[in-house]
């Protein structure tokens, strides 16, 4: 067996406080979130207890926990389906030059280096000096797409850059329609990076909080009620919240690997039969 050199160890212990500076306020809030009914905010523990986890589940004397996981969930859902559609439409329109296509480029792309907090206060003044409600499904919502289109289009623009057109020319050699050959051939090639932007409009919308700050009129998003409650809530049951807010991202990305999984499976299966159709 090769012997390690001592650079790799000192990486190697690099790497590991690297993990541990991204992960440590997280399994710290985690650990705090099991202390017992008479624990606080900090170490040491007050016993071991799932109380504060139950205490979720009751009327809450301040916070809208349920209903704003509700708002963010749905915005999350809307601004999703939106960055997909959108992101496709452009990668597919940029795939030819046309007149002011760098121009454009580079205006969607800007929105990604703007303060986040003068996107929200330009949006939230856009819409109430239009006369139109600030709200979080309609300014909120608009606020979060200048920060989650970009990032869809610069993959589909990826994605689209190596993508082979021999199997768009073999299809329309075949009579295939352009809608057709979109839907057929081209939709089922880049489903799994179409899984990768809808994951990332998904979870940059649930735990966006400067774009929606001065968006959201009346009613909070998530972030939104958990920054509230960091003022007036004094005990671990915001710690409880931050836990199962944690892990519900997890399994939401969970989901989406095991989507992409899944189709990639079914792909190479369907390969290896084509190929044994041909034997």
């Amino acid at each position: 067996m090769e012997k390690r050199s001592r650079a790799f160890y000192v990486l190697a212990a690099v790497f590991g406080l690297f993990l541990l500076f991204l992960y440590g306020p997280i399994i710290t809030i985690g650990i705090l979130s099991f202390q017992g009914p008479t624990g606080g905010l900090t170490f040491p523990m007050r016993g071991v207890s799932l109380h504060w986890f139950r205490d979720l589940f009751e009327q809450q004397a301040v916070g809208d926990i349920w209903g704003s996981f509700g708002r963010s969930f749905t915005l999350g859902l809307m601004v999703m389906v939106t960055t997909v559609v959108v992101s496709v439409m452009g990668g597919l329109a940029f795939r030819k030059r046309f007149a002011g296509s760098g121009v454009l480029f580079y205006l969607v792309i800007t929105s990604l280096v703007i303060p986040s907090i003068l996107v929200s206060l330009g949006v939230g003044l856009i819409f109430s000096q239009s006369g139109l409600d600030v709200h979080w499904a309609s300014s909120g919502f608009g606020s979060q797409l200048t920060w989650t289109l970009p990032f869809g289009l610069l993959i589909m623009f990826a994605v689209f850059n190596r993508f082979d057109k021999s199997y768009e020319e073999a299809a329309r050699d075949q009579g295939a329609s352009p809608w057709q050959t979109i839907r057929h051939v081209v939709l089922p090639i880049i489903a799994p990076s179409l899984i990768g932007v809808a994951l990332f409009g998904f979870t940059l919308s649930y735990d966006e909080f400067a774009r929606t700050l001065l968006t959201a009129g009346s009613y909070n998003t998530l972030p939104l009620e958990i920054y509230g409650m960091t003022t007036n809530v004094t005990t671990p049951v915001i710690f409880a919240l931050g836990t199962l807010t944690t892990v519900f991202s997890f399994l939401v990305i969970a989901v989406f690997l095991l989507t992409v999984w899944a189709l990639n499976r079914r792909r190479s299966r369907a390969g290896s039969d084509a190929g044994q159709g041909m034997v």
